[in-house]
């Protein structure tokens, strides 16, 4: 068996290295014809460019690994089922779970591998390739301008909208601009016509809008709005660059840029929230209850629930205790909210302290700030859940696809073209199953668990089910159906 065990590790080796690497490769080759052409229009240096589509080369290998394990499997039993080496197998005394068993060990092993692959090394990546593309964006950013779409030309600040672009001249046709100079005063301006330059300092954009309006509103002072009419309109956006500038100061992660230990804590984070938005929500649902027959109000319960770490993460912070931390905080308190374990308390008016009477209305209004915050941490952690259990649910498909790959092979061997329509369809709906549970699961519809399990969960039942029905009733190409016993005899009699 350990000869056998080698020779099946063996055929599956090839097979796995090619696919890996003709998948990753095509589908770079789509992303190079996709993005060259806007890389290379604004002028970048060509270690920027190849650093770019390197970048991009862990999150297409995260994608096509498992992929990769289905196609080998599909090759490698079509291939001993023609060569009819299954029977010879099977005549030997080799049972198909002893075949499939050094298959199983590998695929888990590549999915272990591919685990921490898409743990420590894609994370990294993610975050270094959103950074790049950054820089990239506030290179020329008139280059990446689109018509009908609105294009941050400075970042978090001005937002530009237009009907057209002549791309030569950069003169722009029904133009509106979105201005947030703080946090109070905001503008929208209109034009109908107007073009984009850069100043002779080439660090200050120019926007020379005509015939338009330009409407200014202050937030703190709803009553002041302001309208101003114009024929010419001059605006000066500092601080954008016309050549490529490289910036390491981006701190910010998203979820697709964190591990599971660092997703783990915000999910943690986002459910303490949840828990206390909800005890907020009930205490003024009660306290209006009890305004109403004259008691005093009582304090919301903020002792928040504690949440333990999951077992991997833990070992990970005693193998690196240095590790940076998720967005967390201690399992007691919670940023920007009350502090937990506060005493529940009767609150009393204090002499001569005159209090407004709280309406129902304001009650009311409380309830849903406080449900409102409590469906924004919901959603907050179901988003974080679903990178959380992606991460796991990927890898294990490599083990999926070992269930589906070897009776399909044995029962339908086939060519090289068989092999790739397969997987190709398989992956195809795994994938479509993984994307529609994504925005079921942000939209809060199915848990975060199954629908990124959901896919694994029931392309392993109906393997695991054809793998038993294959090791029943034989194994080989001409396994089919079998004859039950004596039935060709009575067709040869009936004859007579």
């Amino acid at each position: 068996m350990r000869i056998l065990s080698r020779y099946l590790v063996k055929q599956h080796a090839a097979p796995f290295i090619f696919s890996l690497a003709a998948l990753t490769g095509f589908m770079l080759l789509n992303q190079i014809a996709r993005r060259l052409e806007q890389l290379v229009g604004k002028d970048l240096p060509w270690l920027i460019i190849v650093e770019y589509f390197v970048l991009t080369i862990p999150y297409l290998i995260a994608m096509t690994i498992s992929m990769s394990v289905l196609v080998a499997v599909l090759h490698t039993f079509s291939h001993l089922t023609r060569d009819s080496e299954i029977t010879a197998f099977r005549a030997g005394g080799v049972s198909l779970g002893q075949l499939v068993r050094p298959v199983f060990l590998t695929a888990a092993l590549v999915a272990l591998l591919a685990f921490l692959f898409s743990d420590q090394i894609l994370p990294r990546t993610n975050h270094r390739l959103r950074t790049l593309m950054g820089d990239i964006g506030r290179a020329k950013p008139t280059f990446t301008l689109k018509e009908h779409a609105i294009n941050e030309v400075q970042r978090a600040r001005v937002y530009l909208w237009t009907a057209r672009i002549n791309p030569s001249t950069y003169v722009l046709q029904d133009v509106t601009i979105y201005r947030f100079m703080d946090r109070a005063n905001v503008g929208t301006i209109y034009a109908d016509s107007g073009r984009i330059s850069f100043a002779p300092n080439q660090e200050d954009l120019q926007l020379i809008l005509f015939n338009g309006t330009a409407h200014e509103f202050d937030r703190r002072d709803p009553g002041n709005f302001q309208r101003t009419h114009y024929d010419r309109y001059v605006m000066g956006l500092p601080d954008i660059e016309s050549g490529f500038v490289r910036r390491e100061d981006d701190n910010f992660r998203s979820d697709r840029e964190m591990g599971t230990c660092e997703l783990e804590g915000v999910v943690m984070e986002a459910r303490r929230r949840q828990w206390l938005a909800d005890r907020n929500a009930a205490a003024a649902q009660r306290n209006g209850v009890r305004a109403l027959v004259g008691l005093f109000p009582i304090e919301p319960d903020t002792a928040v629930p504690q949440y333990r770490r999951s077992l991997y993460c833990r070992a990970l912070d005693w193998l690196l205790p240095a590790r940076l931390e998720a967005q967390d905080t201690p399992p007691n308190r919670v940023q920007g909210d009350s502090v937990a374990s506060a005493p529940r308390v009767r609150l009393t008016q204090a002499p001569g302290l005159r209090v407004a009477p709280r309406t129902p209305t304001t009650r009311m209004n409380e309830v849903r700030i406080q449900r409102d915050r409590e469906t924004g941490g919901r959603q907050r952690a179901a988003i974080y859940l679903v990178e959380f259990h992606k991460k796991y649910a990927i890898p294990a498909a490599c083990i999926v696809f070992v269930l589906v790959g070897v009776p399909l092979a044995l029962r339908f061997p086939g060519g090289l073209g068989m092999v790739i329509g397969f997987a190709m369809v398989i992956f195809a709906v795994y994938y479509v199953g993984l994307i529609a549970g994504e925005s079921l699961a942000n939209k809060l519809v199915v848990s975060p668990f199954w629908a990124m399990w959901a896919p694994n969960v029931v392309f392993g039942s109906l393997g695991g089910f054809a793998l038993w029905r294959t090791a029943r009733r034989g194994i080989g190409a001409r396994a089919g159906r079998r004859r039950r016993p004596g039935r060709g005899f009575r067709s040869v009699t009936a004859g007579a």
